[in-house]
């Protein structure tokens, strides 16, 4: 048996497997871009989100208005996806009580879309927990000018 072979080889599929595992490892706090949350500066669900998202290891700007639904409507996030608070990452918006695994997954996969979004405000979801109160079922929609397809399903915080 040639052992030159055999070297050559294992560097080639140990190459491969270093480049697998880097590309397929999650996404670590120091990989992830800065989100920029817009909400009403009343509203305190929104603010429970941005720490759920700043536990999960985001940076996170809170930018607070009066005029929520205008910056909505800039950005295209359609009416019945809306929910209370708007933002932006990596190219992408996120509209309401997204999960940030949910977030994660997204800019490690790069889907073709304009976003991410929890219509309303789902009991359980991040930022709308309760005491007592049972968690929804709830979609998290990617969407985009001409289609709309379920990215996950949740129930609270579970994925299912």
């Amino acid at each position: 048996m040639n052992t030159t072979h055999m070297t050559r080889r294992s560097l080639v599929t140990g190459l491969a497997a270093c480049a697998l595992l880097a590309y397929s490892r999650p996404l670590q706090a120091e990989d992830l871009p800065k989100i920029v949350v817009s909400k009403d500066p009343t509203c305190g669900c929104c603010t429970a989100w941005v720490d759920h998202l700043r536990q999960a290891g985001f940076s996170a700007d809170v930018v607070e208005t009066s005029e929520i639904n205008r910056v909505k409507v800039r950005l295209g996030v359609p009416q019945d996806l809306a929910s209370c608070h708007t933002a932006e990452i990596g190219g992408y918006i996120i509209e309401g009580h997204v999960p940030a695994d949910a977030i994660k997954r997204l800019l490690a996969e790069k889907p073709t879309g304009k976003g991410l979004a929890v219509a309303g405000m789902p009991m359980g979801s991040p930022g709308m927990e309760m005491e007592g109160m049972v968690p929804e079922t709830y979609e998290v929609v990617l969407f985009g000018p001409s289609s709309r397809t379920t990215f996950a399903r949740y129930q609270g915080a579970r994925l299912l």
